[in-house]
């Protein structure tokens, strides 16, 4: 069976079994619009495209002015092929030479490392001993503007510190500068500390403070008295053997007493310290090792040691597994 052009779906008319040759004439004579079209008989095949109607269409024509490719289907015109990417390579028709090509290498070759000179390797050396030196010049020079050590000489201060004995000096703790900056307290009485007598100038010495800045100060019948009330001395000093008439302390001053009492170079002998004087308070204990500990100001040096304190707690430990 053959078909027609114009509508693929309907048999060819020549053919005599679907129609006859009056019926074909009559077609050919009057030709049907419906034909060219794939519908039923109730169907009515869309209208052609005119832009011109779109007037009450405005999403139509606004989507239409948009997009000139959907203008151009709805027109049935062919549309322009994009040109192609300008990336596309062609290819020679001409055979390659291949006869002067070399492969690269897969890696390029490091150069060896030159050997340094002896002038270079001796620079070297001395630039890592020299900044190591500076290093720790440095970090000296800061530690004894915050801390320096001490060694105790004489029997002044026993039974709290001996002849020997080692201590770390705090610094700070009486600098003018942070007393007036940073209003810290300064002295106190109990405290431990080195200082430059005006009698020695040159020579450190170690004592205790018990008296402060205006405070009156007497010494009678082996105790002290400040400003008329007797100064508690929880240190266990040994008892003074001397008499002191009532004096108040200057101020910028303080009153200094070694706890052996009786065999001490201090303010009973040559009277109030300037506070310009002190050093630093005494602080640690580190040597000898059985002194190891801090220096309290309330309490026998004794007490505040490692050992003591160990031999606290082990006690303690085995009455509590009892």
């Amino acid at each position: 069976m053959s078909f027609s052009l114009n509508n693929p779906q309907k048999p060819n008319p020549s053919s005599e079994s679907d129609f006859d040759n009056a019926d074909f004439l009559d077609r050919q004579a009057n030709p049907d619009p419906a034909d060219d079209y794939p519908f039923g008989p109730e169907e009515t095949p869309l209208p052609a495209f005119d832009p011109t109607k779109t007037e009450n269409e405005a999403p139509l024509k606004a989507l239409v002015n948009t997009l000139p490719e959907l203008a151009a289907i709805l027109n049935n015109e062919r549309l322009a092929l994009p040109p192609p990417p300008k990336h596309i390579y062609q290819i020679s028709p001409a055979e390659p030479d291949w006869s002067d090509y070399s492969l690269p290498p897969l890696q390029d070759e490091a150069p060896e490392p030159e050997s340094p000179s002896g002038w270079q390797t001796a620079w070297a050396v001395l630039r890592e001993v020299g900044e190591t030196i500076i290093l720790t010049l440095i970090i000296f020079f800061l530690i004894q503007t915050v801390i320096r050590n001490f060694r105790v000489v004489g029997t002044s201060m026993v039974d709290n510190l001996h002849d020997g004995q080692y201590l770390i000096i705090d610094k700070l703790t009486y600098s003018k500068l942070l007393r007036e900056t940073l209003g810290w307290s300064g002295p106190r009485h109990g405290d431990v500390v080195v200082f430059e007598p005006p009698s020695h100038p040159g020579e450190d010495y170690v004592k205790r403070i018990v008296g402060l800045p205006g405070e009156t100060i007497e010494i009678t019948g082996g105790k002290i008295y400040i400003n008329g009330q007797e100064l508690p001395e929880p240190f266990q000093p040994k008892t003074p053997a001397y008499q002191l008439a009532p004096q108040v302390v200057p101020e910028g001053h303080v009153y200094v007493l070694g706890d052996n009492r009786n065999n001490s170079n201090d303010s009973h002998n040559w009277g109030p310290l300037p506070i310009e004087n002190i050093v630093g308070r005494a602080w640690i204990s580190y040597w000898p090792p059985h002194e190891w500990g801090v220096i309290p100001y309330d309490a026998p040096t004794e007490q505040a040691t490692l050992k003591h304190f160990f031999g606290k707690l082990i006690p303690d430990a085995n009455a509590g597994s009892e």
